[in-house]
């Protein structure tokens, strides 16, 4: 499972396709909704950085697993949302201003919790200390070159040539959808043969992990009557982690490829229950009133 031409190569390059095609369905208002509504970004923060890793750590402890694996699994819990959570916003008719935000704010702040937070978990599951500590500028330049910069030039295309930008959208939104099923596609060959093992090992953290925490997002969401743009969007970017960053940690950092197990399984697992919420965001969408997203108090 080391790093191949479609990890370090394909995917980052597709997803930059893909977020450019995200930044001409955005307009500068879209941002200043949010920062005009902030209740959004605060669930959505708190969702990802306090109740993903509380989930994460109760099911560690309760369902049997190695310790290396357990603690494979809370390193997925304290990652960020991964970019591709951009991606099922937009395809779920979610809010893709919101989903870019939190994933942006996230992103920075857990080069600051991982490694305190994941020091604490190594203690607690292996026993002993480590140093678990994330590359800050290269972190953010990565997050900038494949998110930011793409959806700011995607933007700035948007203002200045509004017509074909509306136009070069729809192309890019089919672009999305196919681009989205070959790597996953491509994910699922790669893998083939570990599939069956990993499942084996730590299918029941994983799913739980997962389904349980995607689903805590929405409720809380709709709790806090966001509207369901907001509530898609939070749910996506809770449950769709970055999961490449968990295995950089778990093999690279860490040493431990058995650690490295749980983001493997969940990476792959994470598109199934995506496609699910692109599902339901599409059926809501298309039963909602437009305006819904707009006048709903936030």
């Amino acid at each position: 499972m080391e790093a191949s031409f479609l990890s370090s190569v394909v995917l980052p390059i597709s997803l930059a396709i893909i977020m450019l095609g995200m930044g001409l369905s955005l307009v500068p208002e879209d941002f200043q909704r949010v920062k005009k509504y902030p209740k959004a970004v605060s669930i959505g923060l708190i969702s990802q950085l306090v109740f993903l890793p509380v989930i994460g750590f109760v099911i560690a402890n309760v369902v049997p697993m190695q310790p290396a694996i357990a603690m494979g699994l809370m390193i997925v819990a304290l990652c960020p949302g991964g970019a591709s959570s951009n991606i099922f916003t937009f395809l779920a008719k979610g809010d893709v201003a919101l989903s870019v935000t939190l994933t942006a704010f996230s992103s920075v702040i857990t080069v600051f919790t991982i490694p305190v937070l994941g020091n604490l978990a190594y203690q607690h599951f292996i026993g002993e200390t480590a140093a678990i500590a994330l590359p800050i500028g290269a972190t953010i330049l990565q997050i900038f070159l494949m998110t930011l910069l793409p959806v700011g030039l995607g933007m700035v295309l948007r203002q200045l040539f509004p017509e074909s930008a509306r136009r070069l959208e729809k192309v890019t939104s089919r672009l999305a959808v196919g681009l989205l099923a070959v790597i996953i596609l491509m994910l699922i060959i790669r893998e083939w043969n570990r599939i069956p093992g990993f499942i084996l090992q730590v299918g029941v953290g994983v799913v739980l992990l997962n389904v349980i925490s995607t689903l805590a997002a929405f409720y809380t969401s709709k709790l806090f009557k966001l509207n369901p743009p907001q509530q898609i969007c939070i749910s996506i970017e809770v449950g769709i982690q970055n999961s490449a960053l968990a295995f950089a940690i778990s093999v690279g950092l860490l040493k431990n490829p058995d650690m490295g197990i749980p983001a493997a399984i969940y990476g792959l697992f994470m598109y199934a229950t995506g496609w699910i919420v692109i599902r339901y965001g599409r059926k809501l969408a298309a039963t909602s009133p437009i305006q819904q997203s707009l006048e709903s108090q936030v």
